[in-house]
């Protein structure tokens, strides 16, 4: 069938082979469930298939080294990069950033990994010394505390402008006022800083020294223990450990440390599913060597559900694989201080350029070089450094706000620094288990195939059990059996309708088998000690027992069937016991057990009925692995389709009867299987499926995963304003799938597309051509599928991947959910945001742009490390619409206006020197420049972080506005070009109005301005206000006032420049009609122009929310 396919033709035979591999693994899947599913590579189109990836589809590409496609994608980024426009963009600062790594990695290097050799009970045989067993979250420590916050402010061209300004003023030809008026600015800002970093890093301190503090030191007697790794891998599931078999023959827990034994374990490494390592007794005869596999370790960052463990410590510290699979902390930059910066520089090249043609209006005479430094210092107000105090002041507000909301009680900002980001969201990355649902499994729904049963209808099902039981307890009679009576000849006799009773007994007992679920009998008083009972004693009292399963789903069915009569009550490797709803215990032998997989989607046992010998072959699973194995039905695909539109996670059920000498032949042939060294699995899965066949159909189940309230109308907002949600999970495929369905992640209209598992270049080529032909479809792909394609395809994968209405990546590792949200911020340049729960979601959170975690079942860790804390996922949805909004909308109005605000006085700066022949004089001195930034406009100004262009309400109903905010049109060149013509304009009115109107009083040329530009910024806030709040008319009035008053006491800044002309403030000249009519004149003339075009503007062009509102 290979020899079919046509494929390019290549120059090496190798190729040729690998090609024809790569052919067999996509045709080979044959007769069976997944061959309807694999059509897709049909034959007459793969020759085409492989010529639609662009450029690395080639042949040529196919004959180099495997080893050398991940280099491609990358290669052809950065050749497209290469030239001079990315050197003067970009060039010098990732060559400046190569040096700085360099010099780190020099100044740190990192001890190399090696394998260690671990002897119990004699630390002083270690030759090597290991890290200090402790977590470490803190940024700084406190030498580097103080060279850390300076580097990471100024590092901001805005704060590093304002300190080489603060600086010149330290040389007396270069000195213009006074020094408090640049350094008092500049040391507030630095103060709240380092003051806001210093509580945040005392924060991790203590959350650090807490987690450092929880130790635990938990094997049981029967060699096997049962942990929660929840916070490792995301998986609530309980795993089996088990302990190294020869410690368990010692006859005290002390004898561990008499024996002359080690342990032998491979380098430290981030992959948390596996791990090589051997254990050594030398003192024994002969001596022991047992090898260590995944089954014998306990990760740190587990939990110990079940049992007493003795260990010993192979990994510590920062070698731990939790440490390992967690990225370092990072300051978070939001993308609006970025455009602000951006803009500075402009402001920047403006203020040089102004100063340039100043000098050059003067003649360049004297010593030119000097006065354009003085000019420089006298425009320095283009870039306001209040700009950087009331934004910081702006984001503490925001987020005093968002922790005081009724609505989202419980929220914490714990990086007051990046508020602005929650309104420019595009891509959210979440995650499943205890974030979109509450991991709480409940049994639903029992389908015969001629009847149902609900929630409603339970009852009858106990009572069918109890029935049949008593009438098989009756039958029996003095041979005092406890099961169904021997039916060894069922499979030749002529089928024979079953009563409902009968199949529903044969459907639980089918259930209550069919799993590997362990109870598990625990005191509730909570001794210290001994926390199990004795099995010996048989205590299978119902108030002590809890169930401990590999999958919530197996939990629910054990718990159900406890409920309607038949209770698991006690089961090791080799036994199982079961009680009747009469008391009586029921004893199976487990002869097999065939754990689920991904690729096989089911899972099966087979059991000896002890007390009539019966063997039986039970199995689970989804309905696509199990159609083709059960016998021939009408009802199973049409009832499955319609529990799985109900939300509800399906597992058909089945069973065949096996003669003693079927079973003898199965395990011989199985016991073979296993032993051989080549093509094992695929061996051993052949003769187990040689038993699945004709397999008689008992039951269809229904189990819900109950979700986080108000999920969907959660997830249906988000989408509606134009986030793409995509679920990064650590639990199994088919669970992923099913919860994207029930939480409506994918909505009912769309199809999804499940990327097949690949493992190689050739594989991912075809899958990603497959994937290409697919339109609206959601696309659900596995983490080593992912890690493959990222490997050869990485542009292409994310190219096509962010074109999907939603993503669904299972079986990801903490670390494969960092690098999913920094490719999408590397290929998309949006902003990211993740949530999570768990531990293994904290390198995800960290990762992004901005991080939420959500205190739940899996402990405060992700809620600890992440930048805003929520109680549940449905608070996103205000967090988001409402909150987000407006510390966007409110920052970029806040900010433009400082700028306006700085403009506005050099504009009339450069006018004023202009008319005296271009002097570099001040025009306004002193306390007036700081008085200007501070009490005069301060209040009205930052009133501004109150406004709102939408009231809640309206942002929750019409999520749809959110899009407009990740266009970023509230702060661009445009709009800041629109404020930069305002202050031109303004300036110059202010500054020639009151040099026309007084020309006969010169000399009081500076108390009209002044008191005309202070009018014109409080009216300006006015202008600008678009929902005004009680607070805004104080803060206007209180300003007013504030100036008026201090009028008396300012008498000696209103002459021009150092040397006064006698141009002192004259009282009883301001308070005359003609001072007061002409500087409202002035005011008058400055801004009731713009009224007039904000209100044309509002009714001719007005903005969609104003739309909604009316």
């Amino acid at each position: 069938m290979a020899d079919q396919i046509p494929l390019y033709p290549v120059r090496s035979a190798a190729a040729a082979a690998a090609n024809r591999k790569r052919a067999v693994y996509y045709s080979a899947a044959g007769p069976g469930p997944g061959a309807d599913r694999h059509s897709r590579y049909q034959l007459e189109d793969e020759s085409a298939h492989l010529d639609e990836m662009p450029l690395m589809m080639s042949e040529e590409g196919f004959e180099n080294e495997e080893s050398d496609y991940h280099t491609l994608p990358r290669a052809r980024i950065m050749q497209r990069k290469r030239g001079l426009e990315w050197f003067v963009c970009d060039g010098w600062k990732f060559l400046c950033t190569s040096c700085c790594d360099w010099l780190v990695n020099i100044c740190q290097r990192k001890k190399e990994l090696k394998a260690r050799t671990v002897w119990l009970g004699c630390p002083e045989k270690c030759e090597e010394k290991h890290p200090r067993n402790s977590i470490k979250n803190q940024k700084y420590n406190v030498f580097t505390f103080i060279p850390g916050v300076l580097y990471e402010q100024f590092k901001f061209f805005l704060n590093l402008y304002f300190l080489v300004i603060s600086c010149s003023q330290f040389v007396p030809a270069l000195k213009i006022g006074y020094l408090y008026t640049y350094w008092a600015p500049l040391g507030f800002v630095l103060a709240v800083t380092m003051t806001r970093e210093a509580i945040d890093e005392f924060r991790r301190f203590q959350r650090d020294k807490e987690v450092n503090s929880q130790l635990y030191s938990k094997l049981t007697v029967r060699g096997s223990c049962f942990i929660r790794t929840d916070q490792l891998d995301g998986e609530t599931d309980w795993k089996l450990k088990v302990a190294v078999s020869c410690t368990q023959r010692l006859p005290a827990l002390g004898d561990l440390f008499s024996i002359s034994a080690y342990v032998y374990a491979q380098k430290p490494q981030m992959d948390i599913h596996s791990f090589e390592g051997t254990f050594t007794r030398e003192d024994s005869d002969p001596p022991v060597h047992e090898s260590l596999s995944i089954e014998n370790t306990l990760w740190a960052s587990t939990v110990v559900a079940s049992g007493t463990v003795i260990g010993v410590v192979i990994y510590t510290g920062k070698e731990t694989r939790s440490v390992m699979n967690t990225s370092n902390p990072k300051n978070k930059v939001g993308l609006l201080d970025l455009e602000l910066n951006r803009l500075t520089k402009a402001l920047f090249l403006a203020l040089v350029a102004l100063s340039v043609v100043m000098v050059t209006l003067q003649g360049f005479v004297g010593p030119w070089y000097r006065n354009l430094f003085r000019f420089l210092l006298l425009f320095s107000y283009i870039i306001p450094i209040s700009l950087r105090v009331n934004l910081d002041m702006g984001k503490a507000v925001y987020g005093w706000m968002m922790m005081k909301d009724e609505n989202i009680p419980g929220t914490v900002v714990r990086t007051s620094t990046i508020p602005e980001e929650l309104g420019r969201l595009v891509y959210l990355l979440t995650d499943k288990t205890g974030t979109l649902t509450q991991n709480e499994m409940v049994f639903k729904r029992l389908h015969l195939g001629t009847v149902s049963y609900g929630a409603d209808t339970m009852d009858e099902i106990q009572s069918h059990v109890r029935d049949s039981y008593s009438q098989m307890q009756s039958q029996a009679g003095g041979n005092n059996t406890g099961s169904t009576p021997p039916r060894k000849a069922q499979s030749s006799a002529p089928k024979v309708r079953k009563s409902v009773s009968s199949r529903i007994h044969e459907a639980v007992k089918a259930i209550v088998l069919c799993h590997n679920v362990t109870p598990v009998y625990e005191s509730r008083a909570g001794v210290t000690g001994e926390t199990e009972f004795a099995e010996a004693d048989q205590d299978f009292s119902d108030e002590n027992r809890t169930y401990q399963a590999s999958s919530p789903d197996e939990v629910a069915l054990v718990q159900w069937t406890e409920s309607v009569g038949l209770t698991l009550v006690s089961r090791d490797l080799t036994s199982m016991q079961l009680k009747t709803p009469s008391g009586q215990v029921l004893s199976f032998c487990i002869l097999q057990l065939f754990p689920f997989t991904s690729e096989s989607k089911r899972m099966g046992i087979i059991v000896r009925d002890e007390s009539t010998a019966e063997i039986t072959f039970y199995m689970k699973g989804a309905d696509v692995a199990m159609s083709p194995i059960v016998q021939y039905n009408d009802w199973l695909e049409e009832e499955c389709g319609n529990m799985a539109r109900e939300g509800l996670r399906t597992l058909v059920v089945a069973k065949k009867a096996l003669t003693e000498e079927q079973y003898q032949d199965f395990e011989s042939r199985y016991t073979q299987a296993k032993l051989s060294m080549h093509d094992r699995s695929l061996k051993v899965a052949a003769v187990v499926e040689s038993l699945e066949r004709e397999m008689e159909l008992l039951c269809l189940t229904g189990v819900e995963d109950q979700l986080q309230a108000d999920v969907r109308p959660t997830l249906e907002m988000l989408r509606n304003a134009g986030i793409k949600i995509w679920m990064l999970t650590g639990d199994k495929l088919e669970t992923a799938t099913c919860i994207a369905k029930s939480s409506h992640l994918v909505s009912r209209t769309q199809d999804i597309h499940i990327f097949r598992q690949v493992t190689n270049r050739g594989e991912a080529h075809l899958e990603l051509n497959a994937f290409r032909r697919k339109h609206d479809c959601a696309l659900v792909i596995s983490g080593d599928s992912l890690e493959v394609c990222l490997k050869y395809y990485e542009h292409e994968f994310v190219e096509l991947a962010c074109q999907c209405p939603a993503v669904v990546c299972c079986r990801c590792s903490p670390t494969q959910k960092a690098h999913i949200v920094t490719l999408l911020q590397q290929h998309t340049g949006r902003r990211t945001c993740a949530i999570g729960d768990g531990g293994n979601d904290v390198s995800m959170i960290q990762a992004a742009d901005c991080g939420i975690g959500i205190e739940g079942k899996e402990g405060k860790q992700a809620s600890l490390a992440a930048d805003f804390s929520i109680r549940q996922f449905r608070h996103i949805g205000r967090l988001l619409m409402v909150h987000g909004r407006n510390s966007y909308k409110r920052s970029a109005a806040l900010g433009q206006f400082v700028m306006h605000r700085g403009l506005i006085i050099s504009t009339m700066q450069a006018v004023f020197s202009s008319v005296f022949y271009f002097a570099s004089v001040p025009l306004y001195q002193g306390f007036l420049m700081v008085g200007y930034a501070t009490i005069y406009t301060m209040f009205p100004v930052f009133s501004l972080v109150l406004d709102q262009d939408v009231k809640p309400e309206m942002a929750m109903l019409y999520p749809e506005l959110y899009k407009d905010l990740t266009k970023g049109r509230s702060l661009s060149f445009k709009t800041f070009l629109i404020w930069v013509l305002i202050s031109i304009y303004q300036g110059g009115i202010l500054m020639y109005g009151a040099l026309v109107l007084f020309e006969s009083e010169f000399v009081h040329v500076v108390a009209i301005s002044f008191t005309a530009l202070i009018l014109t910024e409080l009216l300006m806030v006015a202008l600008t206000v678009r929902t005004w709040h009680w607070l805004m008319v104080v803060a206007e009035f209180l300003s007013l006032g504030c100036y008026v008053s201090s009028l008396a006491f300012l008498n000696e800044y209103f002459g021009i420049g150092r040397v006064s002309f006698g141009a002192f403030l004259d009282v009883a000249f301001i308070t005359t009609v003609a001072f007061l009519w002409k500087v409202s004149a002035i005011t008058v003339v400055s801004c009731l122009p713009l009224y007039v075009l904000k209100y044309l503007r509002r009714k001719l062009s007005p903005p969609s929310y104003c739309k909604l509102a009316s």
